[in-house]
């Protein structure tokens, strides 16, 4: 069925005031306000199975570095929209876990490149194991078509935010 056949299809702009879409989108707001509590606790969680010690803020260096590889300490700054100072502060307690070395950049030789050690390597990929594990686990019983539709969706929502 498509959106011009769907009797309960909604067509024009979502307003406040509309009767229809407002409760629906408080929905939706409740279910994302449910999701980012879990996203915390999973972030939580990881960074403690990686060191105890690991703040979620050095867990979300550890992402950047495990996605991009090793990067300028200002630039970790600038893509975590976090001040130097702070990253500075951040930086130096992963190192002191252990976590991350830092080096002169040979591109550059003013600024520091920050690179995860293989033991937070290690650690990491463990923890992102674990947590792939737990989605497919949730999505195994949902038909292939739900998860393309699903996919499609939050693809949509995300293409909005951009």
């Amino acid at each position: 069925m498509d959106a011009a056949s769907d009797p309960f299809a909604l067509r024009g702009p979502a307003t406040a005031d509309d009767p229809v879409r407002a409760p629906l989108i408080d929905q939706v707001e409740e279910q994302f306000a449910t999701m980012f509590t879990n996203a915390r606790n999973s972030i939580r969680a990881r960074a403690a199975a990686i060191d105890p010690a690991l703040p979620p803020m050095g867990f979300k260096v550890l992402s950047i570095l495990s996605r991009c590889g090793a990067r300028q300490q200002g630039c970790l700054a600038e893509e975590m929209e976090v001040d130097k100072a702070l990253m500075s502060r951040t930086i130096k307690q992963l190192e002191a876990l252990e976590l991350v070395t830092r080096s002169i950049d040979p591109d550059d030789g003013r600024a520091l490149l920050v690179s995860m050690t293989p033991a937070a390597r290690e650690r990491f990929d463990a923890t992102l194991v674990r947590a792939r594990s737990v989605l497919h686990d949730r999505l195994a019983g949902w038909e292939p078509g739900e998860i393309r539709r699903f996919t499609d969706l939050l693809a949509r929502l995300n293409e909005s935010t951009a």
